[in-house]
């Protein structure tokens, strides 16, 4: 029996380069280095952070003030820090999920940008 053997395309062939692009696609390999994943994992958890942190200022402006306190600068310093610490535990336990979308749409654009440049210099 005669086998089929499959023909490599060389090295300069616009063919082989496109099967790179697949093979890199494929593996989850999008061009973005470490370091532009972990800004982007950052920049995602930051947002995710003050979404929380506007949502929660809004939910103490419709709650009245204490009686027992009464208030005053000293519990609005507490309550801003207080509600600040929230949200950092929120989002280190994983938030909402927003800043994983965010992340996955970021790196999806760079992901494109990169593309675009590798094909115009082709």
């Amino acid at each position: 029996m005669d086998m089929i053997t499959p023909t490599i395309p060389l090295a300069g062939d616009d063919a082989a380069e496109k099967v790179r692009q697949l093979q890199r696609q494929r593996s989850g390999t999008d061009g973005l280095s470490e370091k532009q994943r972990q800004q982007a994992k950052k920049v995602s958890q930051d947002f995710e952070g003050l979404f929380i942190g506007m949502m929660m200022k809004s939910m103490r402006e419709t709650v009245g003030k204490d009686p027992i306190t009464a208030g005053g600068h000293g519990e609005d310093a507490y309550r801003s820090m207080l509600d600040q610490q929230y949200v950092e535990a929120a989002v280190k336990r994983g938030g909402f999920g927003l800043a994983k979308q965010i992340e996955k749409e970021i790196i999806r654009q760079e992901s494109r940008k990169i593309g675009k440049t590798i094909d115009s210099h082709e």
